[in-house]
């Protein structure tokens, strides 16, 4: 009777351990499978206002508050803008003053909580950059998907996808650029995002699901009159456009890629993620297989984003730490015939457009200028 006993109770043990790693699992995946958009992932360190002056903002000292070149700065209920380190005003050894260049909306107060995001804009293209827009309903898969169009006389149109943490306010830094070179530009929101319709089962499939909504978008623009397309992605958006580009029944009509922080390696973007909450490393093999039991996402099979058939422009750099910048390099060295690589360094994931905004559009230029 012993034995059974015995033997019952390490099974017991034995379930209600195999029951933990999974809610372990689980647990640690929602850390890529369920960020919200428009807020910061959890790799971006939170910073303090210590004060403001005219012009200048003083933060805490951290490496974040040290990148180089131009971001937002948001806060609970606030936006600014902030550019550069002031390298001639007195730093303390705990803070950091940079160039404020405006607070689009709230207060900057001393002991706010914020943090830097690739967003320099708040609201649509009229109100933020006096651009005449329309608001589009473009049909999908799971509903209707709001986007903004802005109008260009050219007829290769532009679709622009936002990644992880962002919002298709991402885009509006880009937007005025391509404006004035007279392209026509979607900026899409997809499955998940507010105002479009939720997922199945309310999980971020890190583009292997959302990449037909960036198909339902160039259905859109040829309908519209579009006779090439530019897909445009940052982060899981950056997936989304090349999935698009191997698989959709309009491929033939990609003219180019734009692909900035991309996630290439979905593993290692959930790792870092699962990582940057405290989750323990022997927890993160469970967060992937947890993962792909949840959303269907594979290991094995080949994936189309190390499959590029059309020129590409690729924005990455070492310092991003949600998508390794490893798998960009390879993907870049195995077709140098059809991949230009633009290396940005001290930028972090999503904002290889803030560290130097105009060395990136300059390469945005000289790129998109054949596919006019």
């Amino acid at each position: 009777m012993r034995t059974v006993t015995a033997t019952a109770a390490a099974v017991t043990a034995a379930l209600a351990a195999g029951a933990a790693s999974v809610a372990a699992g689980r647990f640690a995946s929602d850390a890529a499978l369920k960020v919200p958009p428009g807020r910061p992932l959890p790799t971006e360190p939170r910073l303090t206002v210590h004060g403001t002056a005219a012009g200048q903002v003083v933060l805490t000292r951290d490496l974040a508050a040290l990148r180089p070149g131009t971001y937002g700065l948001a806060g609970d209920g606030s936006h600014a803008v902030v550019g550069p380190v002031l390298a001639t005003v007195p730093h303390s050894a705990d803070t950091v003053v940079r160039r404020l260049e405006r607070v689009t909306h709230g207060t900057l107060s001393h002991g706010d909580a914020v943090w830097l995001t690739p967003n320099l804009h708040v609201g649509n293209p009229s109100s933020a950059l006096g651009l005449d827009h329309a608001d589009v309903d473009v049909p999908g898969e799971l509903g209707s998907l709001p986007a903004w169009f802005v109008p260009g006389a050219r007829r290769t149109w532009v679709i622009a996808v936002h990644g992880l943490g962002t919002t298709r306010e991402h885009a509006l830094n880009l937007i005025g650029f391509l404006h004035g070179r007279r392209f026509p530009v979607l900026a899409l929101a997809y499955r998940g995002d507010l105002g479009a319709p939720r997922p199945p089962d309310g999980l971020n499939h890190l583009g292997e699901t959302e990449w037909r909504d960036v198909d339902a978008a160039m259905r859109y623009a040829v309908r519209q009159g579009a006779e090439r397309l530019v897909l445009l992605g940052w982060s899981t958006g950056a997936a989304m456009a090349v999935r698009a580009a191997a698989r959709s029944g309009l491929r033939h009509l990609v003219a180019g890629l734009v692909l900035d922080s991309p996630v290439l390696d979905w593993q290692a973007t959930l790792r870092a993620l699962a990582a940057a909450r405290h989750t323990p490393g022997a927890l993160l093999p469970l967060a992937v297989r947890a993962a792909q039991g949840r959303t269907g996402l594979n290991t094995e099979r080949p994936d189309e984003t190390t499959d590029v058939r059309v020129p590409t422009l690729i924005f990455h750099g070492p310092d991003d730490t949600v998508a390794p910048w490893t798998p960009t390099r390879r993907l870049a060295a195995a077709r140098p015939d059809l991949i230009t690589f633009h290396p940005v360094p001290q930028a972090p994931h999503n904002a290889m457009w803030n560290a130097d905004p105009d060395a990136y559009e300059e390469a945005l230029r000289r790129f998109l200028t054949p596919l006019m």
